[in-house]
């Protein structure tokens, strides 16, 4: 009974000893695991250093493994908005401006971002060393209207804007692997000292602009009012002379037919012509005293007074 005790207390042990082991492999393989594996999220890129020297960049997302001793540093993949503070800059006539823009940027190279900006605070820090270079070389190669005029001709601010991105990028790329993917003019003023005489000249500029404009506008104006006034005495002169026309063919039609008439009843026409006569001889409400045998009171006295006395005439011609 001693010896059958004694065996069951040393495989006890060996199985405890065997359960040890097994537990503290799989703490080993557990550790290993977590050591060698690593996860890339969507939107961020990973780079695998040996003891601060990056051998491997990782851009697609998923489990991924390294050894033991290598080390995981992620990037932020996304599109990041950099506005710097305003800085104030000389135009082309010298007229200083303050001026602050946007930069929009992302990572293009991690490795190179890495090793030459490491974060990115590092890298905004680059990037508005870049722009400010760059922005202060444009608005010094142009003259104030390019960024603030009315005129279509003068504002050219969207393609100086569009040749200070390239600029920027392509120095940031070469550099730094950051892609700028767009700047934009976020302000564009005058410094608080200097805004009333630049606004003052401004005004008058506008109001020169404003006469140039108004006496521009006053001599076409003359000029369509000669025309037109050209123009309706071409058409005056013309009407006068179709209305003259009209008037002497209906005369010599009116002509015709008094003639016409006359050769139907002399006799009437004669009366006719008497009575218009002492109407338009004498005005309303004039008493005239005449004797009775003159012609105008013939027809008075008697009815057939004009072809009796027509009757006559053509007695005396034969």
């Amino acid at each position: 009974m001693p010896a059958a005790r004694s065996n069951g207390d040393r495989n006890t042990g060996r199985r405890r000893r065997w359960k040890a082991a097994g537990l503290a492999m799989a703490g080993v393989v557990a550790v290993l695991l977590w050591l060698c594996s690593y996860i890339v999220d969507t939107g961020e890129y990973a780079l695998v250093t040996e003891f601060g020297k990056p051998v491997q960049v990782v851009t697609a997302p998923g489990l991924r493994f390294k050894l033991p001793y290598q080390s995981v540093r992620t990037l932020d993949a996304r599109l990041f908005a950099y506005a710097p503070a305003s800085t104030e800059f000389l135009t082309l006539e010298k007229t200083p401006v303050v001026a602050a823009s946007t930069v929009l940027w992302r990572i293009s190279d991690p490795k190179k971002f890495f090793q030459t900006v490491f974060d990115r605070a590092g890298a905004e820090s680059r990037l508005g060393d870049i722009l400010f270079s760059e922005l202060g070389a444009a608005v010094g190669r142009n003259p104030l209207p390019a960024f603030v005029s009315v005129e279509p001709g003068a504002y050219r601010a969207e393609a100086i804007l569009a040749q200070v991105t390239a600029h920027c990028r392509e120095i940031a790329l070469r550099n730094y692997g950051i892609d700028v993917v767009d700047v934009q003019l976020r302000t564009f003023d005058f410094p608080k000292q200097n805004r009333l005489p630049v606004y003052s000249r401004m005004k008058s500029e506008r109001g020169r602009i404003s006469m140039k404009y108004r006496s521009e506008g006053e001599e076409e104006g003359l000029k369509i009012r000669a025309e037109a006034e050209q123009e309706k005495t071409g058409i005056v002169s013309t009407a006068l002379k179709l209305a003259q026309q009209q008037r002497g063919e209906g005369e010599g039609k009116a002509a015709q037919i008094y003639s016409q008439a006359l050769s139907q009843g002399p006799e009437f026409y004669r009366f006719v012509r008497s009575t218009e006569a002492a109407r338009n001889l004498l005005p309303r409400g004039t008493t005239l005293v005449l004797p009775a045998n003159s012609e105008l009171f013939g027809l008075l006295k008697d009815s057939a007074y004009y072809e009796r006395n027509a009757g006559m005439r053509k007695a005396r011609k034969e």
